[in-house]
């Protein structure tokens, strides 16, 4: 596996096969692993990653700085998986001083995440579009976890024509169903034992729409009483959205998103399910 860490690096790297793209914020772990896969799957003959955690999405009373890294270990994960290029640039690789251009975002991006988090998804389009002119690969892979940020990544590549066939991967969980995330690494060992309400919330969520309870507000309650059967789990929201607004959904002939966040201790977690109709 080749590591380059600045873009002409990364340009002169890259052959002229499918090139299919993973990007990362590091600290990797199988979730991660199996979007390499997909995108194997999906045709790309040459597969780049890229760990970098972005500062921009980060709000100032975030974890930018005790955001978990691991680069040793991430790379030896890489090698395993037979990774083409891994693209490790330094922040000022990436913004150099005086650079001013951002992408901002409404729409999609002003709901939940977007409400609790300012500023967020501006920061995540911003890196994603400048390391899609850097890599410029023919499809992306995203994992289905962070939910609104693929309908974000989504919209923003349709608006702005950028030309990558865009993919999203089902979510990868541990055994009792918490979804994995680098932010795992933060769970004390009795907050571990807590973190899977959310994803019994949720659950419960789907199960309600699938059997009929089609009233936004009553399945948000239902969740809501569901995870307060545990303590110490601290609700931001759950929620019941259109996964191409994430809004509430005008009616339930269509695929929806059940979406949770909550804090278990000092750990932010978020989750969600598809509901297929």
């Amino acid at each position: 596996m080749r590591i380059a860490r600045t873009i002409n690096e990364v340009r002169e790297a890259l052959a002229r096969r499918p090139a299919g793209f993973v990007p990362t914020m590091g600290f990797l772990h199988e979730g991660h692993l199996s979007l390499v896969d997909e995108a194997r799957n999906a045709g790309a003959e040459f597969v780049v990653v890229s760990i970098f955690v972005n500062p921009r999405q980060f709000g100032p009373s975030e974890d930018f700085e005790r955001y978990p890294r691991d680069e040793e270990h991430d790379i030896a994960m890489l090698e395993q998986r037979n990774v083409d290029l891994l693209f490790l640039p330094p922040v000022d690789a990436m913004y150099p001083p005086g650079a001013v251009t951002a992408v901002s975002l409404c729409g999609v991006a002003r709901p939940l995440e977007g409400g609790r988090r300012p500023g967020h998804f501006d920061g995540v389009a911003t890196v994603v579009l400048k390391l899609f002119n850097i890599v410029q690969p023919d499809l992306a892979v995203f994992g289905r976890k962070d939910a609104q940020q693929c309908a974000v990544i989504d919209r923003m590549v349709r608006d702005l024509d950028v030309p990558v066939r865009l993919v999203f991967a089902d979510t990868v969980r541990e055994h009792d169903g918490l979804a994995m995330s680098s932010r795992n690494a933060y769970l004390s060992a009795e907050e571990r034992k807590r973190a899977p309400a959310l994803y019994r919330a949720l659950k419960g969520g789907v199960e309600a729409v699938t059997h009929g309870i089609h009233d936004v507000a009553g399945v948000e309650r239902l969740m809501r009483k569901l995870i307060e059967e545990t303590p110490g789990v601290d609700v931001d929201y759950l929620a019941l959205v259109d996964p191409l607004t994430f809004e509430a959904p005008a009616d339930f002939e269509r695929t929806l998103i059940v979406a949770g966040a909550v804090r278990v201790g000092r750990t932010r977690l978020i989750d969600n399910i598809r509901i297929e109709r």
